[in-house]
């Protein structure tokens, strides 16, 4: 069954058919409502839209860079994605344009020059290539400071009373994943990339802003077919089977979802990545936390299709679906080949350590993270608006 296909075209219809044109930052100019949710039970299938080929490999390549904590283009464009080009370009073309008109006298680069020079050289993709403390920056090491009492005064050999600060980063993405081993129930599962004080310098404010994750307890008839299933087994192979049996052959106990919040969504190029990009990260987790993927959930506020895609989203609408792919994770892909990034592949210290590693070079995805049985549609050429 595939739902997320015709949920999507049914978005596409409404927007194309009740949307309200409205201008906007690029120029372009879009038509767009107010409001919308999506919602993919994981059973049916990976949710990678089928009426057009998408992305993959640029899908799985921007999630690791942002679950690394990486923040500078250079990571994706080392791996040949480059779906954030034009903002980092716009970004060093308007500060440039800004200290030419004050005396500099430089080259403005063209964005072909630009994106070849920050892949060939570390000392000028280390100045333009950082987009600012976007998403990675928030998920991994968001800014806090904690203020300390007192301190040891070098000038009076005493303590004293003071305001000094001391910056301590906080990893959502490692203590999320804590919180889901130790307290599943929690209804505090979230990470926010929303950070209000840090708004002003990132190249692109987050257009998704949060997530939030829920579990709950699987019970004995829905593990049973969950383990009969995974292993190509009749459902009454398990008849006599209990939660004991089930857990001596390691079943999951639980199930995983997750919601994400989006002020604002190109339905016809970005939104059917966001839905594949959650999808994959709450594959991820599940596999960390040994629970299994359920129902996968998008809030978004302003959805809008720009104009110039009008015609694209139109042609979409007369693809009928194929059956949804499969999506298999090779669970040791996050240690290094040395080992010395951790023991096991379910623990989260090699996963992060993993990622950021100077072995990981992102082109572990296409054997690692394997997508099978993807039947689509041609994909449908449009401009991404910067």
């Amino acid at each position: 069954m595939n739902s997320i296909d015709l949920q999507y075209q049914e978005l596409l219809r409404h927007i194309l058919e009740h949307g309200t044109v409205k201008g906007d930052r690029t120029g372009i100019g879009t038509r767009s409502v107010f409001g919308v949710t999506v919602r993919h039970n994981m059973s049916e299938g990976f949710p990678l839209l089928t009426t057009k080929k998408m992305y993959w490999r640029g899908i799985v390549t921007e999630l690791l860079w942002f679950l690394r904590g990486d923040t500078n283009i250079k990571f994706l464009i080392d791996n040949d994605c480059h779906i954030w080009d034009g903002d980092a370009y716009k970004n060093y073309k308007t500060k440039t344009e800004i200290m030419m008109g004050h005396g500099f006298h430089g080259t403005l680069l063209s964005q072909e020059e630009f994106i070849n020079k920050i892949k060939t050289d570390d000392e000028f993709a280390n100045k333009w290539g950082d987009l600012g403390p976007i998403y990675g920056k928030q998920w991994r090491n968001w800014e806090h400071y904690d203020e300390i009492g007192q301190h040891y005064s070098s000038e009076t050999q005493k303590i004293e009373e003071s305001a000094i600060l001391r910056r301590q980063p906080i990893d959502q993405i490692a203590n999320l994943i804590n919180d889901l081993r130790t307290n599943p129930d929690s209804r505090r599962l979230m990470v926010n990339a929303w950070n209000v004080g840090e708004l002003d310098q990132m190249t692109l404010p987050p257009c998704h802003y949060g997530f939030q994750l829920y579990t709950r307890e699987m019970g004995l008839e829905e593990r049973c077919l969950y383990w009969a299933d995974r292993h190509k087994k009749d459902k009454s192979f398990t008849r006599n089977m209990t939660h004991e049996m089930l857990d001596a052959v390691h079943c999951p106990k639980r199930k995983i979802s997750l919601i994400w919040n989006q002020r604002s969504a190109d339905v016809f190029l970005g939104l059917p990545f966001n839905i594949a990009s959650y999808g994959l990260l709450l594959h991820i987790l599940a596999e960390l936390v040994g629970m299994v993927p359920d129902q996968l959930i998008g809030n978004i506020g302003d959805a809008h299709i720009y104009l110039n895609h009008e015609e694209g989203a139109r042609e979409q609408l007369t693809r009928d679906p194929y059956e949804l792919p499969q999506l298999n994770i090779n669970t040791e892909w996050w240690q290094t080949e040395s080992g010395e990034c951790g023991i096991g592949p379910f623990d989260v210290d090699a996963f992060l350590a993993g990622l950021q590693s100077e072995h990981f070079n992102g082109c572990l995805m296409e054997e690692d993270i394997q997508l099978g049985n993807y039947q689509s549609h041609p994909s449908i050429k449009a401009q991404l608006n910067n």
